[in-house]
């Protein structure tokens, strides 16, 4: 049984790339429509610029975001980057970093399986999107010190979490 205010909450909900559009629209963020079901858009984070993309899958019910901090990986430092990677992921609880394989893109992704209506409230879409933009910024530093600073995948993380924990 609904309540009034569950009722009215779902009123304000809308399809997915709609409501993104939406959130990007009243933060003052770029973004473009590639499709219907597809919407890129870009978001200043603490340590650079992400480009954020939602692609919903109408058959699953299910909102795939991606956020990508502009970090290439070259072939030389793949292997340090997937150990790196593996140790980031294990402090994550929702999403995880990936290496795309067309062009060696760091990648954040997290899936958003959305009930039978499909349909995504403005709250999901903020929570989502901050989330990704924060566990972005939070570990964007270990992929540095990997990529640029010579670590080894342990010392990166390590001097990331404390770096972070610092600024807190």
């Amino acid at each position: 049984m609904r309540t009034g205010q569950q009722e009215e909450q779902r009123d304000d909900d809308a399809a997915p790339v709609d409501m993104l559009v939406a959130l990007f629209e009243a933060r003052g963020w770029p973004y473009e429509l590639i499709g219907e079901d597809e919407v890129s858009g870009e978001v200043q984070g603490a340590w650079a610029k992400y480009q954020l993309r939602a692609i919903w899958r109408r058959e699953d019910n299910v909102l795939q975001l991606l956020c990508l901090p502009e970090v290439r990986v070259s072939d030389d430092k793949r292997t340090q980057m997937f150990e790196l990677m593996s140790l980031v992921n294990e402090q994550l609880w929702l999403g995880h970093f990936d290496l795309w394989s067309s062009g060696s893109v760091l990648l954040y992704r997290h899936g958003l399986m959305l009930g039978d209506d499909g349909l995504l409230s403005i709250s999901q879409a903020q929570m989502a999107v901050e989330h990704a933009v924060e566990e972005c910024d939070r570990f964007y530093p270990a992929f540095q010190f990997v990529l640029w600073g010579g670590r080894s995948a342990s010392e990166a993380l390590a001097g990331a979490l404390i770096d972070a924990a610092g600024e807190a």
